[in-house]
């Protein structure tokens, strides 16, 4: 973003300057994060962190976080794929190939609780910045958390992960799409949002035990790890029964009826995950001696006969508006919803409600999903421009005027994009 969008003036509490603000110092207030990852899974991490109210440091290299240009569309010179998960940070750039910007990284790091980084595993050592080696003995109190593909070990270790190609190794491509097409990615880049959310997890259960230990410890996260243990339920129906899983579309694996139906104005997805919700949905549509059908009686029993079920639901279903339907399903506790674009999901009434559209100044983006009821987290500032922090977060950490200057004379500080 640029310099001229707003910054940290959200958690004072004044709600009219927009929408899913911090209004709270936040739970993890006094916390702070040392940044040293880019593109998707470790910032997705550190926004998390960030919402609630730790301090990130983001510290980027001489040619900044490449997802900076992932774009269009763009805001100034930021990609928007940067401003999603970049906003409440500080941006310092520093050359750490130099030892002058290790020297400051370590510096950095002397009251910092949790350092997160996504080097290819070896760079941190190579460095003379190694955990066990270095940090574990300089800083034992440190939390330090690596986000790789494969890890440093095993037939892969050390190799470069990518969401995309881990959607294809672990299997997730293969459930995806239909019976009808190959193998297909998902929409969304679920394994670096996975890793981001086990990562933040993963960094509190440390913080936790710290809390009793007194020590930090080592969090070893790898995009293969969390991308396969989002394979539920097909991983644990092949392990039961040594089938291969195979990608159904939108019906679920498992239950019956629970997929998408088309009606006359747009396509609903509706969830009978038990044999009494079934009966009752049976009920509210007037179909209600379909459950007393041998082909449907059970959960089993519709999961066998799901293609002659579904052509009865969609007949019945093909004459009514999906919109005013799925109202009144949710409104008798069934549930159901529209299939809608994202878009219309970002605009709809319950989005705006739950504040998860988050919007200051012109800075606009996601919200938090967590809610906390006493330490409330949120939008405070928005993204950084490129090294827009370096000398504060310099000064902060005690260097002097000259010192900073020196930095930037030695190429160490970067106050351009190289």
């Amino acid at each position: 973003m640029t310099d001229a969008l707003p910054t940290n003036d959200a958690a004072t509490g004044d709600a009219s300057m927009g929408n899913g603000l911090a209004r709270s110092a936040g739970a993890l207030a006094g916390l702070k994060v040392i940044d040293l990852t880019r593109v998707l899974g470790g910032p997705y991490c550190t926004m998390i962190l960030s919402d609630h109210g730790a301090e990130v440091i983001k510290v980027e290299p001489p040619q900044g976080d490449e997802v900076r240009e992932w774009g269009p569309p763009f805001h100034g010179d930021a990609a928007s794929y940067f401003i999603g998960v970049n906003r409440n940070k500080k941006s310092i750039a520093l050359d750490l190939a130099k030892p002058s910007g290790r020297a400051v990284l370590l510096r950095m790091l002397e009251d910092a609780d949790v350092l997160v980084e996504n080097f290819k595993p070896g760079s941190m050592e190579k460095w003379g910045l190694g955990y066990e080696e270095v940090l574990s003995k300089k800083f034992p109190r440190l939390v330090h958390c690596r986000v790789s593909g494969f890890g440093a070990t095993g037939p892969r270790g050390g190799l470069p992960g990518y969401d995309a190609i881990i959607q294809a190794m672990v299997g997730l491509m293969s459930v995806n799409g239909t019976p009808e097409t190959a193998p297909v990615r998902m929409g969304t880049p679920i394994v670096d949002l996975a890793t981001g959310l086990y990562s933040s997890i993963g960094i509190l259960m440390a913080l936790q035990e710290r809390a009793r230990s007194g020590q930090g410890q080592y969090v070893d996260m790898t995009l293969h790890d969390c991308g396969m243990a989002l394979l539920h339920p097909q991983a644990a129906n092949y392990l039961l029964n040594d089938k291969r899983p195979k990608a159904t579309g939108n019906p679920h694996p498992n239950i019956a009826p629970y997929s998408a139906f088309r009606t006359r104005t747009c396509e609903i997805f509706v969830a009978c995950g038990n044999d009494p919700a079934f009966r009752k949905f049976c009920a509210f549509l007037g179909l209600d001696g379909l459950p007393e059908d041998p082909r449907f009686r059970t959960n089993g029993d519709r999961v066998t006969n799901r293609e002659a079920l579904a052509a009865i639901l969609e007949q019945r279903l093909s004459t009514e508006d999906g919109h005013d339907l799925t109202d009144r399903l949710l409104a008798a506790g069934l549930p159901a919803g529209p299939v809608l674009n994202v878009d219309e999901a970002l605009a709809a009434p319950h989005t705006a409600h739950r504040e998860m559209v988050t919007q200051l100044g012109e800075f606009r983006a996601l919200g938090t999903p967590i809610k906390l009821s006493r330490t409330p987290g949120g939008t405070r500032a928005a993204p950084p421009a490129f090294n827009q922090h370096g000398e504060d977060v310099l000064a902060a950490h005690g260097y002097s005027p000259e010192e900073i200057a020196a930095l930037k004379a030695e190429g160490v500080l970067i106050e351009k994009r190289r």
